[in-house]
């Protein structure tokens, strides 16, 4: 396993050490693994949007359709 040093300051350092019973490296470790994760599917859906053809305008006429619809289901259940 490789290990990694960081650079914090000094009031960083102090914080950490007043909770000494944490354990950082596993901390670390999560979340870098959850950055990673998360950088992973942003890219994958970079993709899928770059190929598509649906635009502002299409996402603006998709909301009102959606609310309209929304606003009718609620106004049918006698919630609004």
């Amino acid at each position: 396993m490789v290990s990694i040093t960081l650079k914090v300051t000094d009031e960083f350092k102090k914080m950490i050490k007043q909770l000494s019973w944490v354990n950082w490296s596993e901390i670390a470790r999560e979340e870098s693994l959850r950055k990673l994760e998360e950088e992973k599917a942003l890219e994958k859906f970079r993709k899928i949007i770059s190929k598509s053809n649906f635009s502002e305008k299409d996402a603006d006429e998709l909301a009102k359709k959606v609310k309209k619809s929304m606003h009718k289901d609620l106004k049918d259940k006698e919630l609004i």
